[in-house]
């Protein structure tokens, strides 16, 4: 049975996007705990760590910038393909 394009994007988007957001989130969540925490004048350097892409002995530091860009740009992509084919399916 083959399947539309649009049912394609959909199954695509739902593995890719998780896949995706959890670098970003991880990210987003320990920048924001990091200053959150420095402003009560505790000093958790290890969330620093994890916000730059260092994770214990896998330093992925000169990588992870362009990880991440990456990874937004990957999300958008397969929203917008997803958007797309629903609006073209719907006219």
């Amino acid at each position: 049975m083959p399947r539309t394009l649009s049912a394609r994007f959909r199954r695509a988007h739902r593995v890719v996007v998780p896949l995706a957001a959890a670098p970003l989130l991880l990210t987003a969540a320990s920048g924001s705990l990091y200053s959150l925490l420095l402003e009560r004048g505790i000093d958790a350097f290890w969330l620093l760590k994890l916000h730059t892409g260092t994770f214990g002995p896998i330093n992925l530091q000169p990588y992870y910038s362009v990880l991440l860009g990456g990874l937004t740009l990957v999300v958008i992509a397969s929203g917008l393909a997803l958007l797309l084919t629903s609006g073209r399916a719907r006219a």
